[in-house]
């Protein structure tokens, strides 16, 4: 073979390695493309996340449901259920007295200029629907003329559960026990700050509940609380302790995994307005 020859059949050889090497190339790269979808949508052959059965970054997992934000700070988003819109008390409902005990009846709470108002000794306010893990929003102002001291003065309170109790108390300088301010985890734990307007301003809680498991009568995960005071983080994914209790260590009894929100009547014109609930599902939950 001359020179020439064999410079020519290595010619003819690289080019049909470049060309086999090319076809190669373009079989991987369309494999690829079948195992993740187009515009960086995700991917499948990346790891599988600690503790998951997602890969980073997995097409297939779910994508959070679409929820419109309220259109102002404390207003109800879309997925909201409003307890209280400023017109009546239809989401509530009392225990009641007398000839009604054992039954539940219409609210004698008042009623007025877009809050409503505890009528002193008629007994706590109960959601009609019945909720567990939730996100409440809810206003309240202690009256505007002081009076009393210490645990008399707007003394009302939140019970999560109808039993996981967050103190209602004007709290702006006013001394009491700790863990019986607004805002304390009642006879648990005080607030991490006291960020109190003045009696007869609207202050705002924000919470966030993890409410307990049981397995029968037995607890298997306490009940835990983020709570936002006025917009200042008050506590921070606290336990709690067990069902609110006065002058005792708190205990848990077991009970259903969902139950009425409740509001004491502790004997005060406390008002409340903008009460609004989110129940909350975990992560990853089946797409509509």
């Amino acid at each position: 073979m001359s020179r020439q020859s064999f410079w020519n059949a290595t010619r003819i050889l690289c080019a049909v390695a470049l060309a086999i090497s090319a076809q190669q190339t373009n079989q991987q790269t369309k494999q690829q493309t079948k195992q993740q979808p187009e515009g960086d949508l995700g991917f499948t052959d990346t790891p599988i996340l600690p503790g998951q059965k997602w890969h980073v970054h997995d097409p297939d997992r779910p994508h959070a449901r679409l929820v419109t934000p309220g259109r102002e700070p404390g207003a109800p988003p879309s997925d909201a259920i409003v307890l209280f819109d400023g017109k009546d008390l239809s989401q509530w409902e009392q225990r009641g007295r007398g000839a009604d005990r054992g039954k539940m009846v219409p609210t004698q709470w008042k009623v007025e200029n877009g809050y409503f108002e505890i009528a002193p000794r008629t007994g706590e306010l109960f959601t009609r629907a019945k909720f567990g893990d939730c996100q409440l929003h809810i206003e309240w102002a202690a009256p505007a003329e002081v009076r009393g001291s210490s645990q008399s003065r707007g003394n009302s309170g939140v019970l999560l559960m109808s039993r996981y109790e967050i103190q209602v108390l004007d709290s702006y300088d006013n001394l009491t026990y700790a863990d019986g301010q607004a805002a304390a985890l009642y006879g648990q734990w005080p607030p991490l700050v006291n960020p109190a307007r003045k009696p007869g301003e609207w202050q705002s809680y924000d919470i966030v509940f993890e409410a307990p498991r049981f397995e029968g009568e037995r607890l298997v995960r306490p009940a835990f609380a983020t709570v936002f005071f006025n917009g200042v983080m008050v506590h921070h994914r606290k336990e709690i302790l067990g069902t609110m209790v006065y002058r005792r260590v708190a205990t848990y009894t077991a009970h259903g995994p969902e139950e009425p929100l409740s509001l004491q009547d502790h004997g005060y014109p406390v008002r409340f307005r903008n009460v609004w609930i989110r129940r909350l599902a975990g992560y990853d939950q089946p797409e509509r």
